[in-house]
């Protein structure tokens, strides 16, 4: 056996370990839009960084959670999420209120 050829079939130890991060979920904003009633619009970026495709899982307050198709959008700002007005009324989340989204 050569030692080279052994060698060369082995990863760099760098290479084991550099795993990079993938965030789980993310604090955001929640703004009033317009939107369909079970729908959120987000950033590419953000949907990008989460994994998120075509639902997502909305918490706000740590009480109120909301699974939510997603419509991915580029004019909204990355650390926003578009609501409709009336669901987030009706469930008592202000416009502006501060909620983690993740992948569902």
């Amino acid at each position: 056996m050569d030692v080279k050829a052994l060698a060369a079939v082995v990863p760099p130890a760098t290479s084991l370990f550099s795993r990079q991060k993938v965030l789980q979920e993310k604090r955001i904003r929640v703004r009033y839009g317009e939107v369909e009633e079970n729908q959120i619009k987000i950033n590419p970026q953000l949907a990008s960084q989460l994994g998120i495709t075509d639902t997502a899982v909305l918490v706000v307050a740590g009480k109120k959670r909301f699974t939510m198709n997603v419509i991915i959008d580029e004019d909204v700002p990355m650390d926003i999420v578009i609501a409709n007005p009336q669901l987030m009324k009706d469930n008592g989340v202000a416009d502006n209120s501060i909620a983690t989204i993740r992948k569902s």
